[in-house]
């Protein structure tokens, strides 16, 4: 069974949101704190094994980063590779290309654990959520003409003209 684009969009979406909000209680109780400027490893046996709950929740805040990330890379992925117009194609790629800079932040963020490193992982996850958002609703637009039919613009324009 094969799932429509917009319907894995919409996971995809939905689950950076619930990332989003993750990262937000992960940087409230200081989960970075607790792996003493560390990245990638933590605190714990190796490095590699929470060793209290706040380190858990760094860890638990990666491990669903990581696969949300791999779940925008395979959106544009197949965004590409299907007949969709360019601005959901765009707004995928635009998606997966901020996805490296946002590991960098985040990285940042329990390197030096500040105000500024929070805000510009917060702005990045922000920036790549809108632009998620964004790719669902076209392509949810584009199905409900019955096809690609052109961009949302480009229809817009034809039935003006109709």
């Amino acid at each position: 069974m094969r799932v429509p684009l917009r319907h894995y969009l919409a996971i995809t979406t939905v689950s950076t949101f619930f990332l989003i909000l993750l990262g937000v209680y992960t940087g409230k109780i200081g989960a970075g704190l607790a792996c003493d400027a560390r990245w990638p490893l933590c605190d714990g046996w190796m490095g590699l094994f929470p060793a209290n709950w706040p380190s858990f929740v760094e860890w638990f805040h990666r491990l669903v980063a990581m696969i949300v990330g791999f779940m925008i890379i395979a959106a544009a992925i197949l965004a590409w590779r299907g007949d969709y117009s360019k601005y959901v194609k765009y707004a995928t790629v635009i998606a997966a290309v901020l996805l490296p800079l946002q590991i960098i932040f985040g990285a940042n963020t329990v390197l030096t654990f500040g105000v500024f490193a929070s805000m510009i992982h917060q702005l990045a996850a922000q920036l790549i959520f809108a632009a998620l958002v964004i790719a669902t609703t076209l392509a949810y637009l584009e199905a409900g003409s019955g096809g690609d039919g052109g961009s949302p613009p480009e229809r817009a324009a034809q039935s003006a003209d109709d």
